[in-house]
């Protein structure tokens, strides 16, 4: 099969505009016959589907969640990406996607950068419309700040709290959709599988949360906008619900999955403290506007430090390596988070970790306090300062966070074309559950503006120009592929209920993680990927064999949840394992120690890896095809990336 990524011809501010015209569209009175299917209702989800039933078509929306304002989008704290230039700083449409581009690691489609850089203009005239309430300057305009990966101020933010106002807005309008009619919302139900009909997707396959009860529901394309699947490595930043169940089943039923390899360890979330933990916890990347990072100047301090002997606040400013700004001078604190992480792990593994497993760094803000006051800094970061405190018990006014990278983003994901179509006719991906946006690392305040931009702006044109060729006769769950697929799913059910065995599922999924983090995490080497891959073979046998589910499926049941998920997310690591030994080079998030510049940067090889690995399954328990598209510069110069 070759990828068609449907890229439009022309100069490349002008690919959206023409496309938006030359694509097909449906008249008003034929929207109403055609049903779309919208799985999850995070920024992505809520928006399509508020868009969708604006524009007249019937939307069935569904969330795992009792609500739509429990997605995980209510998490990122920081802000949103927008190339407004209100700071007058040099930003432009054109900054934004160079900065996108080059952050990934020049390892992202440039047409979808573009548009994606394009569109976030109007992103934030439609929240301000909703009501979101962003911070503003004394003059009224909307307040700015910046996000690594940037030299502009173009992150708008509501406090610490961007996600939550903004889902707020997407829901409201989702609401108002329900309230008409026009959305029927399916809360408490988690989609188990897809049905196709002559090699178009038709429906889903559902499982009630609350009963257990298996269900089908049928309509003329399907919106999976399900978010990341970070938890692959059990402990990450993620809520504990997110997974990858709809995504992988999606792909089992012909979706391709592209560059699973990539995922973001977020340079500022607080360390990992025990074996108790069953996620980490986010301090937002905002704080790196004006907290400093740094370790001891040595070893000696260092340890004086983590057995107790010195305090923090004792250790004097001569004796301090503020190790981001030492060698990123033009960037300083404000450095992607790939390379961020790198560094924090690099000192940490020099032996200057502050805390006592040695996993940590300082994250300071005394400077900023001195400089501009307790009560300034209070009003930017006040709610993070108190989590932080609540969790740690250590006031951050006072003495400086120590934080630590984790598992945070996943650039990887179902393989789109330009339209948000996955190689399944009919089957469109949204949001963090694609792959098209951030190459091998994502800017920060750049997921919610994908999310916003895909549901708003993008799909309400693009999903016309497949149904205006698509009959609008309705879709009947009676036909016999709906059956097929739900005893499929009624069986692994069974299979899983009946295993019986002595472990937890919970202790597979810590397993699958500790592999996947010491193996395919910060840093990856071919010989531990290979060692990865067999371990993670005699896991999902020993999954299969010793899992134990408690309880029965007419009733709700986390256990069961639970251990489809993890059976989905053994699978994904596998393939996870497979991109990374695939990919012998280092970009991004994917730092192959083989594969470095003298400086310890990642190297990329453009000459045999500038393309998106999009992965093909092939059956149970066989080795995944690859397949490649190949990524063309025409705007971007591929150069090896400085923030120096």
């Amino acid at each position: 099969m070759i990828l068609d990524s449907k890229i439009p011809a022309g100069p490349i501010a002008e690919k959206w505009t023409k496309h938006k015209f030359t694509s097909k569209l449906v008249n008003p009175a034929n929207k109403r016959k055609y049903e779309i299917i919208v799985v999850g209702t995070g920024l992505a989800g809520a928006s399509a589907a508020a868009s969708l039933a604006e524009l007249g078509y019937v939307v069935k929306a569904f969330t795992f969640h009792d609500s739509p304002r429990r997605a995980h989008s209510i998490a990122a704290q920081g802000g949103i990406n927008a190339a407004k230039n209100y700071q007058n700083d040099g930003d432009s449409v054109f900054r934004l996607f160079y900065d996108t581009v080059k952050g990934g690691d020049y390892r992202a489609r440039e047409a979808n950068v573009y548009r994606l850089a394009e569109v976030s203009v109007k992103i934030i005239d439609q929240c301000v419309a909703q009501g979101v309430p962003f911070a503003r300057e004394y003059g009224g305009l909307l307040s700015n700040r910046s996000f690594g990966g940037a030299q502009v101020s173009r992150t708008f933010y509501a406090r610490g709290q961007t996600g939550q106002q903004l889902l707020l807005g997407a829901y409201s309008a989702l609401s108002r959709q329900v309230a008409n009619g026009k959305v029927k919302l399916y809360p408490r139900s988690e989609m188990m599988d897809m049905v196709m009909v002559d090699g178009h997707v038709r429906g889903i396959v559902t499982r009630n949360l609350i009963t257990g009860a298996v269900e089908t529901h049928s309509a003329h394309a399907v919106l999976l906008c399900t978010g990341g699947y970070g938890n692959v490595f059990f402990l990450s930043t993620n809520a504990m619900g997110s997974n990858v169940t709809a995504a992988w089943r999606a792909h089992k039923r012909g979706a391709y999955f592209a560059n699973p390899c990539f995922t973001q360890i977020h340079p500022t979330c607080i360390p990992v403290s025990g074996d108790h933990q069953s996620k980490l916890t986010l301090m937002s990347e905002s704080l790196r506007n004006d907290g400093r990072v740094w370790v001891p100047a040595t070893v000696e301090t260092a340890e004086k430090l983590r057995k107790g002997q010195i305090k923090v606040n004792e250790i004097k400013e001569e004796d301090r390596d503020y190790f981001l700004e030492r060698k990123y001078p033009s960037f300083g604190n404000l450095v992607p988070r790939d390379v961020a992480s790198r560094n924090a792990k690099e000192v940490c593994d020099a032996g200057k970790g502050v805390n006592e497993t040695g996993e940590a760094v300082f994250l300071d803000f005394r400077d900023a306090i001195n400089r501009d006051g307790k009560a300034t800094i209070e009003s930017k970061y006040g709610n993070l300062f108190d989590m932080y405190m609540q969790i740690t018990g250590e006031n951050p006014y006072e003495v400086p966070m120590m934080i630590y990278p984790a598992v945070h983003y996943t650039m990887g994901g179902l393989w789109v074309d330009y339209n948000l179509m996955t190689t399944v006719p009919g089957l469109y991906a949204l949001g963090e559950a694609n792959f098209s946006d951030h190459g091998a690392n994502r800017l920060g305040a750049s997921a919610l503006m994908q999310g916003l931009a895909d549901g708003y702006f993008v799909i309400p044109y693009t999903i016309g120009d497949y149904l205006a060729s698509t009959p609008p006769k309705p879709v009947d769950t009676n036909h016999p592929e709906f059956a097929k697929v739900t005893a499929e799913v009624q069986a692994r059910i069974n299979q899983l209920l009946s295993i019986k065995g002595t472990k937890t599922v919970d202790y597979f999924h810590k397993k699958l993680g500790k592999i996947m983090w010491n193996k395919c995490g910060m840093a990856r080497t071919a010989e531990g990927l290979s060692e990865a891959k067999a371990e993670i073979k005699q896991l999902k046998k020993d999954f299969w064999s010793d899992v134990k589910v408690l309880g029965t499926n007419e009733e709700l049941n986390q256990s069961l949840e639970k251990a489809h998920r993890v059976a989905d997310f053994i699978e994904l690591g596998e393939l996870m394992i497979d991109d990374a030994l695939n990919r012998d080079e280092s970009c991004g998030g994917h730092f192959r120690e083989e594969f470095q510049t003298p400086e310890g940067e990642a190297l990329r090889d453009d000459e045999n890896f500038a393309y998106v690995a999009a992965w093909k399954y092939t059956g149970e328990n066989q080795e995944e095809e690859l397949y490649k598209e190949p990524l063309e510069f025409e705007n971007v110069k591929l150069t090896q990336r400085s923030y120096k």
